[in-house]
Formats: C-alpha cells, structure tokens, sequence
C-alpha cells in the first residue's frame, strides 16, 4: 500500500514551499532540459525573468495550490525555445522549484502564452497557468 497524506498534510506541504521561496520570488524561464535538480546548475539561456508578486500563489485546498495574481515579464530577455523554468528565492540565485514550461493545452508543469514554445526577445511573456499538487492523495 502507498502511503497517504491527509488533505490537511498535503496542503501543509504545498504551503511549505511558498514559504520557502518567501515574498516575491523570481522565475527564470530558460532553455534547455530541466536540470537534475534544484541544486544542479543553472542550465540554458535565460529567456524571460519574472518578479512574481508577494502572495504569489493562493493558499493550498484539497491537496493543490494555483498561482495567483499576474505572472509576467513585458518584455522577455531573449529569442529562444523555452524548456524549463526556475523558481527562485528573491535573491535569484537559490533554486527552490523547478519544472518544463509549455504553451497552454500541450501538458508542461507551467503554461506560458507562447505559440510552440517561442519566445522572442522583447515579446510579453505571461504565465497562464501553474498548479502543485501535494503527492499521496
């Protein structure tokens, strides 16, 4: 049998995390494969850097938590494919969360507003959606 987490336990979790990255955290969308792990490396180039806002994601429920209020950079740092993105601590440099990115509908961590990916330099980048969901429900 697995082990099961009560929702109160899941949300705990959930909630955990935004209190690590703390208020207004930054998230660096880049190229590239997500790395091993948070504590890997930077990867990638770095196409689009988000300052997102001091409650960044609503209080966790039934086991998930959902980004809240806007996410964006109105005007990304560089062309590429996006791959993965990094959220970060307001220092910008400790790695707290990590996942891909995809446009809407093609099933990534994160949904940007972008068509197949692409972003251009200069171009807005919006994050349309963004959702953890606690493991053993």
């Amino acid at each position: 049998m697995a082990i099961q987490l009560s929702v109160a336990a899941r949300n705990g979790l959930l909630d955990a995390i935004e209190t690590e990255w703390g208020a207004s955290p930054i998230l660096k969308i880049r190229t590239g494969a997500v790395p091993a792990t948070c504590a890997t490396a930077d990867s990638g180039t770095v196409l689009a850097t988000l300052n997102l806002p001091a409650d960044s994601m609503a209080a966790a429920s039934g086991g998930t938590k959902a980004k809240s209020g806007t996410w964006e950079d109105l005007s990304a740092d560089a062309a590429g494919i996006c791959g993965h993105f990094r959220i970060y601590k307001t220092d910008g440099t400790t790695c707290v969360l990590q996942g891909t990115t995809t446009d809407t509908g093609q099933g990534g961590d994160m949904t940007l507003n972008t068509l197949d990916e692409n972003i251009g330099a200069g171009q807005a980048i919006t994050v349309t959606g963004f959702t953890l969901t606690a493991p053993g429900a």
